[in-house]
């Protein structure tokens, strides 16, 4: 899938990268109490583990010279090491002010299409992943891409 015109993807190059990605992974995240407000140091422990790949994290930066150099977004995947063949989309995170541009569809695209190649020779090679239910725009665009409900999780806390 191409991304939309004035948008260049490429995977991460390292902590070079690392001031953007924490900015648009906060405005993207800044009403969830585990994704939103991370810090460096939060990233760094993400990177040290034994699944981060370089490679299997997917950036999208303003090319149009609007912005150069400006991310807009990101698709971070994992494989886990057990079961074998089990990738996971990870996080999508898209700028607010680069939302509604179909930049999440393209994104979570080319993070399946990578982890589909990587998964290929695995016996039964599956892609999961975890959402918020009321991330809607989230949830239609896992949905126009084959996603399926396959279980349900569900919090409680005190009232008050």
């Amino acid at each position: 899938m191409s991304p939309p015109p004035g948008v260049q993807i490429r995977t991460y190059a390292g902590p070079a990268d690392d001031a953007e990605l924490l900015r648009v992974n906060n405005a993207a995240f800044a009403h969830h109490p585990e994704q939103g407000g991370w810090t460096g140091a939060e990233l760094a422990e993400r990177r040290a583990e034994p699944w981060f790949d370089p490679s299997g994290l997917f950036l999208a930066f303003d090319a149009s010279g609007e912005r150069p150099g400006r991310l807009l977004g990101f698709h971070w995947t994992k494989v886990h090491p057990e079961p074998p063949g089990l990738g996971e989309v990870y996080v999508v995170g898209v700028d607010p002010s680069a939302q509604g541009r179909g930049l999440g569809h393209v994104l979570t695209a080319v993070g399946i299409d990578a982890l589909a190649r990587r998964l290929a020779d695995a016996p039964d090679p599956t892609v999961m992943l975890y959402v918020e239910s009321d991330n809607v725009a989230a949830v239609r665009t896992y949905q126009r891409l084959g996603f399926t409900t396959c279980s349900v999780d569900t919090a409680y806390a005190p009232a008050g």
